[in-house]
């Protein structure tokens, strides 16, 4: 099969579950073809699939990724303010680490969305079916939703990732709070005991939070560093860390922040 045979085939199947759309006409336009297929794995509840499937759908993500670009974590230039600490703005999906992290919510099995503009619908949708699937089991097994601050890890399946963190991040509705914080820290300090745990040797952050979570990206990012930069002088551990932005606003921020000491940052608080 070539890769729109694959894409199309995906389609197919995938609509082959849902009685509802079984009359439903494949666009032919190919950015359409890319987005039904998005949302068609973003509705779908977490249940196996058949080896065909998961191969061609395994062989048509890994061949996105290439066309879309990898960027190599290592390749990347540490910041001033300690050369384990890096500041890159960019697509997390696309970044070769040993571990991206993904702000999950508290079910952690991904956004159902379709085609919505959150991290773990991107993540989701890369990765493949099979992390939705890894998650489920994960969830199913411990038996209650996931507190804010805690933190899971599973393989990355089709991301140039090799694993995947998912943590959940506090809900700011109103006022931050000390306990909105403290919880933020937690999925910071979460993450990284999980990276050690597993002997990672990078780990790229998303901003926890700071998009539906509305929590202040400022506020936020400032406890990304403090909290990293404790972990890593507590450890003394040689893990990488990327500080993973899009908005050029969050960019200015961990900018000014990471060309400071850290006795600077600790003064501010």
């Amino acid at each position: 099969m070539t890769h729109d045979e694959k894409r199309e085939y995906l389609i197919k199947e995938l609509l082959s579950e849902l009685p509802q759309y079984s009359d439903m006409k494949i666009p032919e336009d190919e950015e359409r073809q890319k987005n039904l297929l998005r949302s068609l794995m973003n509705i779908r509840p977490p249940r196996p699939a058949g080896e065909d499937f998961l191969k061609v759908q395994d062989e048509y993500l890994s061949e996105e990724v290439k066309r879309k670009g990898i960027t190599d974590s290592e390749t990347l230039p540490s910041s001033a303010r300690d050369p384990r600490l890096v500041l890159w703005r960019g697509d997390i999906t696309s970044l070769k680490a040993d571990a991206i992290v993904n702000a999950a919510n508290s079910a952690l099995r991904g956004c159902f969305v379709p085609c919505h503009s959150c991290v773990d619908n991107m993540i989701h949708s890369v990765s493949g079916i099979q992390l939705r699937l890894a998650c489920d089991a994960i969830m199913n097994e411990q038996g209650y939703d996931e507190p804010a601050g805690h933190a899971k890890i599973t393989a990355a399946y089709n991301l140039p990732a090799r694993y995947v963190i998912h943590t959940v991040g506090p809900i700011v509705t109103g006022t931050l709070t000390r306990e909105h914080c403290r919880q933020l820290a937690g999925c910071y300090r979460s993450c990284l005991a999980l990276a050690v745990k597993n002997g990672l040797h990078s780990i790229a952050f998303c901003c926890i939070s700071t998009g539906e979570f509305h929590f202040p990206n400022k506020k936020a990012a400032e406890i990304a560093v403090e909290t990293v930069t404790s972990f890593l002088s507590e450890q003394e551990t040689d893990i990488r860390i990327i500080f993973n932005v899009f908005k050029e606003k969050d960019y200015s921020i961990y900018q000014k922040l990471l060309s400071h000491p850290s006795s600077d940052l600790s003064r501010r608080h």
